[in-house]
């Protein structure tokens, strides 16, 4: 009775591991583990996998260091994955592995990296210009459109961080003439300890100084953090996105006067189910249909995925947000 239990268990646990194995396997890799925006898009993949039909998972380097990013990359290579997905702190610095990844056959999937070589396809849930002038907006009616301000990303590597950038501040010198930026940028908002820094350097460095602009999950934390330290909430304005849970109660209390963001569990949702299509050997078609954002534009020539999907960091939409997990 026991030897037969045991064939029976013997034969479920092959079954099972042969169905296993004929998911199709898919790694996404991100800027950095253990902070609140890519928490959430790890909920985002691990919720989506199982309709997909799907073995995914997240990995997470430790720092937002393109090194760690490669060599993520390098292992899931070794592991024969099906498609990997990355979300790039230097584009320039994974082409190399990825053109790996892509001579082994395996789909390249990338997101906040339009501009990203060796990829199969990117997919945004903005447009580069449209956020980067939203934010312009935003800062320019808290400012008065007038005064000095400083921008931080979250490195001066990140593609899209600095895309925004580039789209916030050449709309500015068009539209908000009276304003000034002061300095260059500063690649600092994946890190609260390093936003504050800066933060308190910029604030000694120029005492007039009207208002911070941050493009990265860690920014404002750290700059909220030191503008209340300093009693400078009220005359420095900050604006940028952030992960809701996190920075809530800045935007409560005006330090954060707003910003935007997509749903980063939303994106985590979007890999999988795209990953599953390429996995599949299928290519993605105009106004095609993606779960939580709707019809997307497909431009295959820039092998770009388009949706355009924001939430209102503010205080009418701020606790809609943190009650979804973000």
């Amino acid at each position: 009775m026991a030897l037969a239990t045991g064939l029976v268990a013997g034969a479920l646990g092959t079954t099972t591991q042969n169905a296993w194995a004929a998911e199709p396997k898919v790694g996404v890799v991100v800027k950095i583990g253990g902070i609140p925006w890519f928490n959430a898009m790890e909920a985002g993949i691990k919720k989506a996998a199982p309709d997909a039909k799907v073995d995914a998972w997240m990995v997470g380097p430790t720092q937002a260091d393109a090194a760690q990013q490669v060599r993520a990359i390098e292992d899931l290579i070794a592991r024969k994955v099906d498609v990997i997905g990355i979300v790039p702190n230097d584009s320039a610095a994974l082409e190399p592995v990825l053109a790996r990844a892509r001579a082994a056959g395996i789909k390249v999937l990338a997101h906040e990296g339009p501009d990203q070589k060796e990829k199969d396809w990117d997919f945004e849930l903005t447009t580069t210009e449209a956020y980067g002038r939203a934010h312009m907006d935003l800062l320019a009616k808290q400012m008065g459109e007038q005064g000095k301000y400083i921008v931080y990303v979250g490195s001066l590597t990140v593609p899209l961080h600095n895309a925004w950038a580039d789209a916030a501040i050449a709309y500015q010198k068009e539209k908000y003439p009276k304003m000034q930026m002061v300095g260059d940028r500063f690649g600092v908002a994946e890190s609260v300890d390093e936003s504050i820094k800066t933060t308190q350097d910029q604030i000694r460095a120029n005492p007039d100084l009207k208002g911070i602009l941050t493009f990265g999950s860690q920014g404002p934390i750290g700059a909220a953090r030191v503008l209340e330290d300093r009693g400078k909430a009220q005359s420095i304005a900050l604006v940028g996105g952030f992960s809701p849970g996190q920075g809530v109660k800045y935007v409560k209390s005006g330090t954060i006067r707003g910003g935007y963001i997509w749903n980063p569990m939303t994106a985590g949702e979007i890999f999988v189910q795209l990953a599953a299509m390429l996995a599949a050997g299928k290519e993605p078609t105009d106004n095609m249909e993606l779960t939580g954002v709707g019809p997307v534009h497909v431009d295959p020539g820039k092998k770009l995925i388009q949706a355009q999907k924001l939430e209102s960091l503010d205080k009418e939409n701020i606790d809609r947000l943190v009650a979804l997990g973000l």
